[in-house]
């Protein structure tokens, strides 16, 4: 039988955590056990006299947690023993501070070692959200501080899809796309790798959703244009929403949002060790991104800048054009046909086939129905490069 598996979705309310949880439970073929569909009909049908008012305002309210998360503990435990595994969904505020609760919860989960997954996110997107789901229970809720874990825990961001979600968790927990050893990427060499920067060096898609969701609430424009033109530069997204006289103040305003928020931000899985395992010469950063934003994407996941690194201010045309890879070729004075590109988005594949180039996607940003390349991976740990008999660098399974 295969090892069990408990893993523990927290988050405040309006995160999303919920939402996540049925995804897991899903996709792990494991049962789910929410707090709220435990317990929640329950105490809504007692009488507010009998508890002296709404139970999360109540005088008791401390004992009627104790209750919620010890029948939420018998129930996970119930799941797990018939089951094997379990998914379980609740804020768990007390229980990421590591003390008697938190044990309390792994005695009920034991022999699986539990995963906490926390979702979380900007305070205001999450009241926003509790605004417009209008759950008669959100108007009782008291404000809560934004929780630090003091457990180990895997962090996901709540302006991030589902999807996206999924696509950081599910590694984290083992859970990986397989690798097809016998694809054609595996038989050809290269002279030189070009890298893309959000999504593929710096996992900034959070932050990057973030810093246009603002742009778009400042201007009043629509975030599903947004959304539809990912890997675009700024400009051209800028030329799409904007009268012309606003290009220049909405640049300058989305370029600060962008360096602000990149503060924080850590290289996305596998990335800092295979970029640095190719040759220094024969490498480049090839971004739809700003000198300054890339620069402080660069710097926060602490990877060091390439000598050739394309930005949109040294091309006319940006991606989905091929100019910029094939801009990085010239560079560094290799053929772009024995070039690849490590890619997340529709419009830098398209760029990067346009160009003549291999093309290495990644999961995390994009359907993978949509990353039409010679192989996608959910990690650049999955891959790795060794330099052949012949000079000339090979990508291998990991």
């Amino acid at each position: 039988m295969p090892d069990p598996l408990a893993v523990v979705v927290a988050g405040p309310a309006g995160s999303g955590k919920s939402t996540l949880g049925r995804a897991l439970a899903r996709t792990l073929r494991a049962p789910l056990v929410d707090l709220d569909s435990v317990t929640t009909a329950l105490l809504d049908a007692l009488p507010l006299d009998a508890l002296g008012g709404h139970w999360l305002t109540s005088p008791h309210a401390g004992l009627i947690r104790d209750g919620r998360y010890a029948a939420l503990r018998a129930t996970a435990a119930d799941a797990l023993s018939t089951a094997g595994r379990v998914v379980v969904v609740a804020p768990f505020t007390a229980e990421l501070s590591g003390g008697e609760e938190w044990r309390a919860l792994v005695a009920a989960l034991a022999p699986a070692e539990p995963h906490v997954v926390l979702v979380d996110g900007d305070p205001a997107v999450l009241a926003s959200r509790r605004s417009a789901r209008g759950a008669p229970r959100d108007t009782h809720r008291p404000d809560t501080a934004p929780v630090a874990p003091r457990v180990p825990a895997i962090t996901v961001d709540a302006e991030l899809s589902t999807a996206q979600q999924l696509a950081r968790v599910l590694p984290a927990l083992g859970v990986r796309r397989p690798v097809d050893p016998g694809a054609g990427i595996f038989a050809r060499e290269f002279d030189a790798v070009l890298f893309d920067l959000d999504g593929t060096l710096v996992d900034s898609t959070a932050s990057v959703v973030k810093s246009w969701r603002r742009f778009a609430e400042h201007f009043d424009v629509s975030l599903e244009a947004l959304h539809a033109n990912h890997g675009q530069p700024a400009r051209t997204l800028i030329s799409l929403l904007l009268p012309a006289e606003r290009h220049t103040d909405a640049l300058a305003h989305v370029t600060d949002l962008e360096v602000t928020d990149a503060a924080g931000l850590a290289p996305v899985r596998g990335a800092a060790a295979f970029f640095t395992s190719v040759p220094a010469e024969r490498r480049a950063i090839v971004t739809s991104g700003s000198v300054p934003i890339a620069s402080a994407r660069l710097a926060a996941a602490g990877l060091p800048v390439p000598e050739v690194f394309v930005t949109v201010d040294d091309v006319a045309r940006g991606k989905p054009d091929p100019e910029p890879f094939l801009l990085a070729a010239e560079r560094l004075g290799v053929d772009p046909g024995r070039c690849l590109v490590v890619e997340d988005a529709p419009a830098g594949i398209a760029a990067a086939r346009a160009a003549g180039c291999a093309v290495l996607a990644l999961t995390g940003t994009t359907a993978e129905e949509e990353l039409t390349a010679d192989l996608v991976v959910d990690g650049l740990d999955a891959v790795r490069l060794e330099v052949a008999a012949s000079g000339a660098l090979r990508l291998l399974p990991a």
